[in-house]
């Protein structure tokens, strides 16, 4: 290892990759070689010798792993309990927590109770993000396309 070459370190605090100057290199060359060739799945060998085949969605999570890295960013890695707050569902969506609980009385998105704590599944809240900035994309192009008429 060459003296400028800082090995991968992981923060433990935050869960950050950080990468050394080879691990850049080999990510630029993958993708370089990927970049010529359409990827939709990835092989893994593991020690037992076997191959692998990883499904598309988590091909294509690797893949865009691998162009973070490939561009010097720094991929962070997290992960949530299947339950959460109302509390931290509501940072995740951006709104007070007053508003998720209207959100919650009109059925918009689904919750349960754990004694007398409402919990959100993790999944659920998601889901909800997804579904709204979808709505969110389709009401721009309609602005978007009545802007166009004009």
């Amino acid at each position: 290892m060459k003296e400028h070459d800082v090995p991968t370190v992981v923060d433990t605090d935050t869960r950050k990759l950080i990468t050394s100057d080879t691990e850049l290199r080999q990510a630029q060359s993958a993708m370089d070689q990927l970049s010529s060739h359409t990827l939709e799945h990835w092989v893994a060998t593991p020690s037992s010798g076997a191959n692998i085949t990883l499904p598309s969605e988590l091909s294509a999570l690797l893949t865009n792993i691998l162009e973070t890295i490939a561009r010097g960013g720094t991929v962070t890695v997290g992960s949530m309990p299947e339950d959460v707050t109302t509390t931290t569902a509501a940072e995740l969506l951006g709104v007070s927590r007053p508003t998720l609980m209207k959100m919650i009385a009109k059925g918009e998105i689904e919750s349960h109770k754990v004694g007398s704590h409402t919990r959100i599944k993790s999944a659920h809240v998601f889901d909800f993000k997804r579904a709204r900035l979808t709505r969110q994309r389709q009401a721009f192009e309609e602005l978007l396309d009545l802007e166009d008429g004009d």
